[in-house]
């Protein structure tokens, strides 16, 4: 027979509605009663209801993941990071893939927040950096939690986790300049995506910091693809100087890069470097593997939503963490040829 909550608190020796405060992580229970509960339900195997629980009190456990990212392998890690969290504090998880170009974006978020009574959204970007869309749920008082590029909070709630691409990119692109690299090139991302901004100023900054020109026909407009990277490369590869190195503003378009250099019999990296960023499977798929920049996304995912729960429960919670991107040093970068 199925373990009810009746069950739970007569084994624990406690009221039914101890054990409810304790499954749903409330305050002011005592450590050694939290203790008792939480040992009868690991012998007694129960498993909360959560639909029960969502129906009978005027709370939601219903976290909204909120995307629009062509990226498979990023959503595939916060859809990962956020569900760990939701199960480790009894929530369950609602995924919204959407078009946040589209007319009726704010109207068809609002609408999904009130007909599911979401506890909160986890917005990833370009969601998370839209003011228009971040207005629509403030107005109907939607918890969110967002997740974007930046070292502050600049609009919104403010509870965010922030990734400082400029820091990373900086970082990498460091690591070719000490390798002797002084011809550097960029391939950016969508640039409605803060992320490729921040990557791009990044990458200037690190160029200026050791007194060497930014040659703008080496910096190529495009998307958060391989297809973009493959004719980014092109594109580098017809001009007269070819740029001794190149930083892809994710490993997908520096997967995209290394292709074409291979199909016009570019040998990497004796004739060209190419680093990635984000350190996703593309970056260890490709022959040689990728140079990248390693960003946590399942554990962002994880701590963003722990954060957006904390905030719910008490309001004194803490507002955010900024992760610190770090470069990956792997096959796809040597120093240029004399």
């Amino acid at each position: 027979m199925k373990v009810t909550i009746n069950d739970v608190a007569k084994y624990a020796g406690v009221s039914i509605k101890t054990v409810s405060r304790v499954t749903n992580n409330e305050p002011s229970v005592k450590q050694v009663t939290i203790d008792k509960v939480n040992s009868a339900i690991k012998e007694l195997n129960y498993q909360p209801n959560l639909a029960a629980r969502n129906l009978a009190g005027t709370k939601s456990y219903v976290i909204g993941f909120i995307y629009d990212n062509p990226n498979a392998y990023y959503i595939i890690d916060m859809q990962n990071g956020i569900l760990s969290a939701c199960k480790d504090l009894g929530y369950e998880l609602l995924i919204h893939p959407c078009n946040s170009r589209a007319d009726n974006i704010c109207e068809e978020l609002t609408t999904l927040v009130k007909h599911n009574r979401l506890s909160g959204l986890v917005l990833t970007p370009p969601l998370s950096e839209d003011p228009v869309i971040l207005a629509a749920l403030d107005k109907i008082d939607a918890s969110y939690v967002r997740i974007i590029a930046g070292e502050k909070v600049e609009t919104g709630n403010g509870l965010a986790v922030l990734v400082n691409d400029r820091s990373g990119a900086i970082s990498i692109t460091q690591h070719l300049i000490d390798l002797g690299h002084k011809n550097i090139a960029f391939l950016s991302g969508d640039h409605e995506h803060e992320s490729t901004k921040e990557r791009l100023a990044g990458f200037k900054q690190a160029l200026l910091n050791n007194q060497l020109a930014i040659n703008e026909d080496f910096i190529i407009d495009g998307k958060y693809s391989f297809e973009s990277g493959v004719q980014g490369a092109k594109t580098l590869l017809k001009q007269n100087i070819r740029p001794s190195a190149i930083v892809a503003c994710n490993d997908e378009i520096a997967a995209g890069a290394l292709f074409a250099a291979r199909l016009e019999g570019v040998d990497i990296p004796a004739e060209i470097s190419i680093v990635g960023f984000e350190d996703s499977p593309f970056s260890r798929q490709t022959w040689p593997k990728l140079t990248t920049v390693h960003q946590p996304n399942e554990q962002i995912a994880h701590i963003a939503t722990e954060l957006l729960i904390a905030k719910r429960k008490e309001k004194s919670a803490q507002s955010g963490k900024v992760f610190l991107p770090e470069p990956v040093i792997r096959d796809s970068t040597a120093q240029p040829q004399t």
